[in-house]
């Protein structure tokens, strides 16, 4: 999710609310203690140099629960990031929050919940530095697990 599609959901929206990966909800009484941009900058396990760019938001819970973050209110605080980082809206989102440790999530959108989503590692260089890709498995037509499996039949002999 992008920035500018965040903005566009929370002002039709009367209050926020997070929910994790798990299916609970982030409590009501959260803060959004920082809005920034991160600037990655590496080289992959294969030789190749990369930078990556994407806001980051991070949610933390205070024992304030008198205050609750509204919509209008994030904007606000958005958009000051924006001018004053030099933030491109169409930049992606990823939110931090604490669980046991510091979680890295993506962010989607439902109804009237952002959505934490996770996030996973992966090798960026599969194609120069060696690793199998174990995702490609070679595909097998019905037919031919059909006859195998009329085949192997208890009288078939092929046990």
């Amino acid at each position: 999710m992008t920035l500018s599609e965040i903005k566009q959901k929370l002002k039709t929206l009367e209050t926020i609310g997070f929910k994790l990966p798990n299916g609970e909800l982030v409590p009501k009484h959260f803060h959004v203690t920082e809005v920034g941009k991160i600037n990655k900058l590496f080289i992959d396990c294969g030789g190749t140099i990369r930078n990556e760019e994407v806001v980051n938001f991070q949610l933390w819970n205070a024992n304030d629960y008198n205050h609750r973050l509204h919509p209008e209110k994030l904007v606000d605080i958005i958009e000051l990031s924006e001018s004053k980082l030099n933030i491109n809206e169409n930049l992606p989102v990823e939110v931090e929050y604490q669980g046991e440790t510091i979680g890295k999530y993506g962010l989607d959108f439902d109804n009237h919940l952002f959505i934490l989503t996770s996030t996973e590692t992966d090798c960026l260089a599969k194609d120069n530095c060696g690793i199998p890709d174990y995702q490609l498995k070679p595909k097998v037509k019905l037919s031919e697990i059909q006859q195998v499996s009329s085949c192997c039949t208890p009288d078939s002999g092929c046990c």
